[in-house]
């Protein structure tokens, strides 16, 4: 079997037929333009903070009129020209992303969107449109519905020749969304399948239409997905405690994986109950925990539940710069505070460190939390 199937290699245009050429292509392809003239790929994903994907409608120009004032503010600022976006406002949500991009000083936020699944009607046109327009602003296209690699190359090598085209010298990255049961089943592959990867996010509410399980809830969880604890004394109907699971647990852990693999970046998505603001803290600290770097934001509310939730807390910035200053070359093993900290712990104290210089970087707040740290043995 083919070891790899670089983009644009006839198997990537023809993936159901095996060409024995493609055992003989160098890794070092992947790294080349797709297009003469575009510029060269990314060899690492930069690791810029993107605690809040915050979506706003460009045809809104309500919304629209606060997108400068959010600047600073929000991580990423993504304008959606997709399924929230109605049939007949199509043409002026991209009009006025083409806008907003053109007028505003993005300053340290990155600007996204999130185009028309490859099976629309729309699909060409956003991306035909908005690479010249702004493609020297838009740092990454979302892209929804992703099935496999295949998709991915067909983006990839319009973008580049769009890139060319438009005399852009860096490229524009990918993320893709996992929302149907044949997205999360490639999804190594969909993060392998060009330097363009940027991450990927979490679509629970078509993954679960695709899936067809048993949910009407947009993310997080559902009370009828528990464990109840065993009987006391053989007692069936005396107390017994009820533990809501997790849902996505699996599809998260499996994209956490997948995207780790690759060196990309791993989001949860969509929390859709706007006013429950406890259980979305609760479904972004589960995804944090499990290596997500950020979740999306449907209201500004939501803004501020994922800047706190994927921030290292002080505490834990506290203790990893401890372990760090206290195991000196990283090799052997201390003791702090009664507990065994070796090379492991290092390495996941490390994440934790560099995550806090990023965030200092660009959250003046958080800068000011993390200087007045004391560091003591």
């Amino acid at each position: 079997m083919p070891r790899w199937y670089g983009p644009g290699s006839r198997a990537a245009a023809y993936p159901w037929t095996i060409h024995e050429e493609d055992e003989l292509r160098s890794a070092k392809d992947f790294f080349r333009p797709l297009a003469v003239g575009a510029p060269e790929p990314l060899r690492e994903i930069p690791a810029r903070p993107s605690r809040a994907i915050h979506f706003f409608d460009p045809s809104n120009e309500k919304m629209a009129a606060k997108i400068p004032g959010m600047v600073g503010k929000v991580d990423v600022l993504l304008g959606n020209l997709e399924d929230a976006i109605k049939a007949d406002n199509k043409v002026a949500a991209r009009e006025g992303l083409v806008r907003i991009a053109q007028e505003t000083d993005w300053g340290p936020t990155q600007l996204w969107t999130r185009v028309n699944a490859l099976d629309s009607p729309w699909f060409l046109d956003d991306i035909t449109t908005l690479v010249p327009a702004i493609g020297d602003k838009l740092d990454v296209v979302m892209v929804p519905k992703v099935q496999g690699a295949e998709d991915i190359h067909y983006v990839d090598r319009i973008l580049a020749q769009l890139e060319a085209k438009a005399g852009l010298t860096r490229p524009i990255l990918v993320h893709a969304i996992l929302e149907t049961a044949r997205g999360v089943a490639n999804v190594e592959e969909i993060c392998g399948a060009s330097p363009r990867m940027q991450g990927i996010s979490l679509g629970p509410a078509d993954l679960a239409a695709d899936r067809r399980m048993k949910t009407i809830r947009v993310g997080g969880g559902h009370p009828g997905y528990l464990v109840r604890q065993d009987p006391v004394d053989g007692d069936i109907e005396g107390d017994r405690g009820i533990y809501q699971q997790d849902l996505w647990h699996y599809t998260i852990a499996r994209m956490v994986d997948a995207c780790a693999m690759h060196g990309i970046y791993p989001y949860y998505g969509p929390f859709g109950d706007i006013a429950d603001v406890v259980a979305c803290e609760d479904q972004f600290r589960n995804a944090f925990l499990l290596g997500c770097v950020g979740a999306w934001s449907l209201h500004p509310k939501q803004i501020a539940i994922a800047n706190k939730v994927f921030s290292p807390s002080v505490e834990d910035v506290r203790h990893a710069r401890r372990v760090v200053a206290a195991m000196g070359d990283g090799t052997g093993a201390v003791m702090l505070d009664g507990k065994m900290e070796d090379d492991a712990s290092l390495k996941q104290c490390l994440v934790m460190v560099e995550l806090a210089e990023e965030l200092a970087k660009v959250d003046e707040g958080l800068a000011k939390q993390y200087a007045a740290i004391e560091v003591d043995q």
